[in-house]
């Protein structure tokens, strides 16, 4: 089964160059690496040996854009499988033949991502992630080549996943009205759902996180998370992302208008507010899909 990994990148080159030196160990049929207006990520993955492609972007990254942009790249180079890999993420050693192996019927396949710790001096030995394998804990995480079926796809992500080449055209990708920071992969998976697909929890398709710090909630992201929570309202008739909408309105961030059935910023300090939410990914990290 002829696979790609897709990836999509603006900035974090560091971590491009990590699960890079991790590709050269898996060698898939294809790497492919989109890049958001960023030419230092075009010029490394060029000089990694992955295929490059370029698109515009703005402020606000089309994160949706970019990897249906990626999918039918691979897609044209004869990918049967498409792995969505974030540019944070390092694959383990077993994960692209587990996500073979599962490539079977009409699903989404998510494998256990463990979120790491910052970095020695030296960087992280990539021979030994397995060893700091800890799923994250709002995930299943089945044991390695255990597979679980689930109707529930709220609980699907982007940053580790993979579809078969039929999946992905009746689910017709990511809806690119999103541009910017989340609820884009929320509204695929509702959209996976639509057509009947299933998520699949694939046991031993472990990626490991890299670390970079976090806001929680993502204070920096609000106005984009705003917009994209009305754009998934109105075509889905709920709201995303409800943990973290309810987070800024505890923080006085925002509020809910019964009267308008919206959700409205009411404050644009987030100062104090960033700098009391910026943690460690390794001590909390909290998804709200």
């Amino acid at each position: 089964m002829r696979t790609s990994v897709i990836t999509i990148a603006a900035g974090r080159t560091a971590h491009l160059r990590n699960q890079m030196r991790a590709m050269r160990r898996h060698r898939p049929d294809d790497h492919i690496v989109v890049s958001m207006g960023d030419p230092d990520v075009t010029d490394l993955a060029r000089r990694g040996g992955a295929y490059a492609v370029d698109l515009d972007a703005g402020e606000r990254l089309p994160l949706a854009a970019a990897r249906n942009l990626g999918a039918r790249t691979a897609l044209a180079r004869g990918a049967r499988l498409l792995v969505f890999l974030d540019v944070d993420c390092i694959p383990d050693d077993r994960l692209l033949d587990r996500y073979r192996a599962a490539a079977y019927g009409n699903a989404l396949l998510c494998g256990p991502v463990t979120y790491l710790p910052a970095p020695p001096p030296g960087g992280y030995d990539l021979r030994s992630l397995r060893r700091r394998r800890a799923p994250h804990p709002a995930r299943p995480a089945p044991e390695d080549r255990v597979l679980l079926d689930s109707t529930d796809t709220d609980l699907f992500w982007s940053l580790s996943f993979a579809v078969t080449a039929e999946t992905w055209r009746g689910i017709g990708g990511f809806c690119t009205r999103y541009r910017g920071y989340g609820g884009e992969d929320t509204d695929f998976a509702r959209k996976a759902s639509a057509v009947g697909a299933r998520i699949r929890w694939v046991g031993g398709a472990d990626a490991y996180h890299q670390f970079h710090p976090v806001s929680d909630p993502p204070v920096e992201h609000l106005d984009d998370i705003l917009v994209n929570a009305r754009i998934y309202h109105r075509r889905w008739g709920a709201w995303p992302m409800r943990g973290w909408l309810d987070d800024f309105a505890t923080a006085g961030l925002v509020r809910y208008d019964d009267d308008a059935d919206q959700w409205i910023r009411t404050s644009h300090d987030t100062t104090a507010i960033a700098s009391r939410a910026l943690i460690e990914t390794s001590a909390k990290r909290t998804s709200y899909a």
